[in-house]
């Protein structure tokens, strides 16, 4: 579930509000996107991944009941935006498709010259 828009990271792109397929945000008054509909997020991480500056933070295993961790914790365990590191979505990042090894393409195509 969405969790923290970092007011501090976030540039006002609204990437994030383009890009969820739930409508969970809203363009806010600064520009700043706010997360207006929580409970429709189905924790797809579209936009933690859409986002240029590793300004929001989708918590796999969100509990309701509980108060979300504050940007600075998040922040400072290097937790903000990880989901977009771990793709490799951003420059200077190694995508996932890259480290992949797995011989799929080999099983699927004839081999060459037959």
């Amino acid at each position: 579930m969405i969790e923290v828009v970092s007011a501090e990271r976030c540039v006002a792109c609204n990437q994030c509000v383009r890009v969820c397929p739930t409508n969970v945000f809203d363009k806010g008054a600064d520009g700043i996107p706010v997360i207006a509909r929580q409970d429709d997020c189905q924790t797809c991480y579209i936009c933690e991944v859409y986002c240029p500056v590793d300004a929001l933070y989708v918590a796999p295993f969100a509990d309701p009941l509980e108060a979300p961790p504050s940007e600075k914790e998040l922040a400072d365990g290097g937790v903000l935006g990880s989901w977009r590191e771990i793709i490799g979505w951003g420059k200077g990042r190694t995508t996932l498709a890259e480290l992949d090894t797995t011989p799929f393409i080999d099983r699927i195509l004839p081999k060459r010259g037959s």
